[in-house]
């Protein structure tokens, strides 16, 4: 968490122009296109994918450092990556919201609200196919409850057993409107529940509660249980984009969702916080460090990566 924090924090002073508070010295507005910041659901991250494996896949969205740095990526490669550097994780071509590392099973966020859901959908059926013993780990928003996608990508998982946890981050923020004025009922969990999908609500502030349920969920599909579904209640400390004030937020709901940082209300010594911090701070120093003096992409990598439709037909 103190590794998700530091990094996020770091982000965003470098799409405003500037990192002082970390001794390096960063260009203006280093951090290539938006970047959406997770500050302060850092327990949902840190507590789901403690329980994954390495060999486990992950789909994100377009909120998903933390996810990526949970999931094992370098944080190097990772901040190489939104400053648009030849060295990050996607050659600098991805940025922010589509980073993805597969070398350590993270499939990638993705722009669209809820498309990740099909695609943790369509891997994990491959893994059922290849009768393998790994998992998938869908991490989306409340946002996302209200989509197409999410019907679909639960009802497939569903009908064909398909070893998904499903990770609601319910941040109660879509964009700039209020989750509960824009969604009917009970919510995310109980659209699931409805579609057959068992699972339970946890405080995703509450890091070891993540954890604890985690393991029992991701226990129930490694057993063989099908989807599992984890309504996690959290909160976003920052706007929608980094360059987002938030004004259209109340200031007292915004205190009192302070009063429960994830980092804050974890049962463990001052001293001992201040170390992991102090750590992780000095971690992201050396990204920084590494990502003003990377390379530039050379003009002709825009040319790989991309589809090859086969005819030309759309030519």
């Amino acid at each position: 968490m103190a590794r998700i924090r530091a990094f996020e924090n770091a982000a965003e002073e470098a799409s405003r122009g500037g990192v002082a508070a970390f001794g390096a010295s960063v260009s203006q507005a280093a951090v290539r296109g938006p970047l959406h910041l997770s500050t302060g659901q850092e327990a949902v991250a840190a507590g789901v994918c403690v329980n994954l494996g390495s060999e486990d896949l992950l789909t994100s969205t377009h909120r998903g450092h933390g996810h990526t740095l949970a999931k094992g990526a370098s944080m190097e490669r990772m901040m190489c990556e939104l400053f648009g550097r030849a060295t990050g994780c996607n050659d600098g071509k991805g940025g922010s919201m589509h980073i993805a590392d597969f070398s350590v099973g993270m499939l990638g966020a993705n722009g669209v609200v809820a498309a990740g859901m099909p695609i943790a959908v369509g891997a994990a059926h491959a893994i059922r196919i290849r009768n393998e013993r790994r998992i998938v780990a869908c991490f989306f928003g409340d946002g996302a409850v209200n989509r197409g996608p999410f019907l679909e990508a639960l009802n497939w998982a569903k009908v064909f057993a398909l070893p998904v946890l499903f990770v609601c981050e319910d941040n109660r923020w879509s964009a700039t409107t209020a989750t509960e004025a824009m969604t009917a009922g009970e919510g995310a969990l109980a659209r699931a529940l409805a579609i057959g999908v068992p699972g339970a609500q946890v405080d995703g502030n509450d890091a070891l509660a993540v954890d604890l349920l985690s393991k029992s969920l991701i226990g129930k599909i490694r057993q063989g249980h099908g989807p599992q579904f984890l309504h996690a209640i959290t909160y976003r400390f920052k706007g929608h984009v980094s360059v987002d004030a938030a004004a259209y937020r109340d200031g007292e709901e915004l205190e009192r969702a302070l009063q429960n940082d994830p980092l804050a209300v974890l049962e463990l010594p001052e001293e001992t916080k201040r170390r992991i911090m102090g750590e992780a701070n000095a971690e992201v120093e050396r990204a920084l460090q590494a990502a003003a003096a990377a390379p530039w992409p050379e003009a002709a990598r825009a040319y790989t990566d991309v589809q090859d439709t086969g005819a030309g037909q759309w030519r």
